[in-house]
């Protein structure tokens, strides 16, 4: 390890410290009101599954594209590569494996390669952040709290909102490529296959894809973070909280991020073979 990552690590380790102190001698108690609730906004005077957002969740995802986007433009890409390089060369490289592995058609590699990896930065980010001390925002009977440094950043995959549009749009997508890759009659008769009395069951399993694929995410982020700061109010310890905060944020959301995007690929490569 270089001086420079030691420096880099030694200064990461510090802000955390610094964090955990701030909440432990001005946050000492356990107010855990609000928690597993989520801001909701309604346009209109009634709610409905229509007019209601989650302020968050698009504040938290439009910051995460912003995010994606600088990093994007901050990468040159030379002969002779540096470490950043390297590492964005084996990441993109490992999902083109993946991709070539999984989807028999090449024609469809290039497109199911891009929202593979699509999917996988910005679920990623998303999951990063939520191991990273900073502001959320929580509704309570008298209004909305404010979190500073006493949780981690809101993540937007902590939304079931988002994890099941992304599902909903692989599965979409992977009956675009299947239809236009067999035909309409071969993507219709795949429905039926092996024998008509299995339509129902064919078309259950079918929509069970896109109710796992986003419940697993979910599941998995949001009770995560749930359970992380329970713990980290009963214990009353101030190094605790920012350890298990990086643990689930890092270690966790990375291994989440990889499974959410096998899983797109490994949907969208099995509707394509013959």
């Amino acid at each position: 390890m270089s001086q420079r990552q030691k420096k880099t690590l030694l200064i990461l380790f510090s802000i955390y410290a610094v964090l955990g102190l701030i909440n432990f001698l001005f946050f000492p108690s356990a107010d855990l009101e609000g928690v597993g609730l989520r801001w909701a906004y309604s346009f209109g005077n009634t709610s409905s599954f229509w007019n209601t957002i989650n302020p968050m969740t698009v504040i938290m995802s439009s910051l995460i594209i912003i995010i994606l986007i600088v990093f994007a433009a901050g990468v040159r890409f030379e002969l002779i590569p540096n470490k950043k390089q390297a590492l964005i060369e084996s990441l993109l490289g490992y999902f083109w494996e993946l991709v070539e592995d999984a989807v028999p058609n090449p024609k469809y590699r290039k497109p199911i390669y891009v929202i593979a990896t699509t999917l996988f930065l910005f679920v990623l980010v998303a999951n990063l952040i939520s191991g990273i001390p900073g502001i959320n925002v929580v509704p309570v009977e008298n209004g909305l709290k404010i979190g500073l440094f006493t949780d981690t950043w809101y993540t937007p995959t902590s939304d079931l909102n988002t994890n099941a549009t992304f599902a909903l749009m692989v599965l979409v997508i992977s009956h675009i490529f299947a239809a236009s890759a067999k035909g309409i009659g071969k993507w219709l008769k795949m429905f039926i296959d092996p024998s008509p009395l299995l339509l129902p069951l064919n078309l259950i399993g079918e929509l069970a894809k896109p109710v796992s694929h986003s419940l697993r995410l979910f599941g998995n982020i949001f009770g995560g973070g749930i359970l992380v700061l329970i713990i980290s109010y009963m214990l009353k310890y101030f190094i605790l909280p920012v350890f298990l905060w990086g643990f689930f944020g890092i270690f966790v959301g990375l291994i989440q991020a990889f499974v959410f995007s096998l899983l797109a690929i490994a949907y969208m490569g099995s509707l394509l073979e013959e």
